[in-house]
């Protein structure tokens, strides 16, 4: 863990994806709060417009908000967030109207176009509906237009939720290949305690993203009002840095922390990405969130695929679960059960179950056919631990 009193990492980043908390855009849930909105929207034109005098750049910004559901409550007088999906979605309907118009009406006062953008797992999780939404968002920013996203919390189910803004905001900061996130929460960053029980509690300035020291610091969900906490960050951010994406966590009331951060100064907590990035299709693989199916691998089989870059091959397999088709992303864990990699499956988990243990020279007599010899090839393979 390192302090800085520098983040060239924000200074340098060119497209940005920013991610609002519930709790900074509804005020805690007392409604929208329109003064802090009007400040984002002012700091997002400055930097999208860039400014020659002082030599910074013009950006392609992406913002990623939350409050939908949190103003919505507060519009139909719920006083706690409920659990039933039915009125969540009640909720997100209700609040996304009042939410959309806000930001729309402060971008365009600073002569920003602005457009809404609502996304489920099941956009992302298909390969051509990825590709469209990658394709509708870079156009926009081409145009200079600031996309406004949010989980399309009215027709999502249990089983296609990203499950917290701060997990959209990262599965977006991949999309569009961006250079950083920013999540903008009510903390000032990342502490190796709760700071709201130990007051003296260590600031976490910098660290890596996806360092697991990170998971046993992080506590639960700060407010009753949005769904995430600090984990959902710090997890946000080992996603986001499978794209190349640094993080930057800090205190979305920090004036004018938009700015400055790309000025360079150092505020929050910055989680630095390695320096490697998925290939595009590697990524998509990474950020499905639901998998259909997964195979259990022999410690020969796990090592060859940790070190040796190998295709996943029959003989490797120990057992099958779930119901996955050709094509499908599945897991692959080791003997303990961990994942340690994704990739496309050749065959159904029903011919997968019959291959477990066999040399490739058999899929013939076992299949009656042979699409590949492999399982998984790794070029459809990347791995993730």
């Amino acid at each position: 863990m390192i302090q800085k009193t520098e983040t060239p990492a924000a200074a340098q980043a060119r497209r940005i994806v920013v991610k609002v908390g519930s709790s900074l855009v509804t005020d805690e849930g007392r409604g929208l709060d329109s003064d802090a909105i009007a400040q984002w929207c002012r700091q997002l034109a400055l930097l999208v417009s860039g400014d020659v005098a002082t030599g910074q750049p013009s950006r392609e910004l992406v913002l990623v908000s939350s409050g939908a559901i949190a103003e919505g409550m507060k519009r139909l007088g719920w006083a706690n967030r409920p659990h039933e999906i039915n009125k969540l979605q009640a909720a997100a309907a209700v609040g996304q109207m009042g939410l959309v118009q806000m930001y729309e009406t402060q971008l365009r006062a600073h002569g920003l176009g602005s457009a809404q953008v609502l996304l489920t797992h099941a956009d992302l999780a298909d390969r051509e509906r990825y590709l469209n939404a990658r394709s509708t968002l870079l156009t926009l920013l081409q145009h200079g237009v600031v996309p406004v996203i949010n989980e399309n919390d009215t027709v999502v189910t249990d089983e296609i939720k990203f499950g917290d803004n701060d997990t959209l905001g990262a599965l977006v900061a991949n999309l569009v290949e961006a250079d950083l996130l920013v999540i903008l929460t009510d903390q000032r960053g990342l502490y190796a305690s709760d700071p709201r029980q130990i007051p003296d509690a260590q600031f976490i300035h910098q660290a890596q993203a996806g360092d697991a020291a990170l998971e046993a610091m992080a506590g639960g969900a700060g407010s009753s009002i949005g769904k995430g906490g600090m984990i959902t960050k710090i997890l946000a951010a080992k996603r986001a840095a499978g794209s190349g994406a640094n993080t930057v966590i800090a205190w979305g009331r920090e004036p004018d922390v938009l700015l400055r951060l790309c000025r360079g100064e150092a505020l929050g907590t910055l989680l630095l990405a390695p320096t490697h990035k998925n290939q595009a299709r590697k990524q998509w693989m990474v950020d499905h969130l639901q998998l259909r199916g997964a195979i259990t691998v022999d410690a020969g089989a796990a090592r060859k695929l940790r070190e040796g870059g190998s295709s996943l091959l029959p003989v490797g397999m120990s057992s099958i679960t779930g119901d996955f088709s050709r094509g499908d992303v599945i897991a692959i864990c080791d003997a303990g059960g961990a994942e340690i990699a994704r990739g496309l499956a050749n065959y159904a988990a029903a011919e997968a179950a019959l291959l477990c243990g066999k040399p490739s020279a058999l899929i013939e007599s076992l299949l009656g056919y042979v699409d590949e010899p492999e399982m998984v090839h790794r070029t459809n393979l990347v791995l993730t631990r």
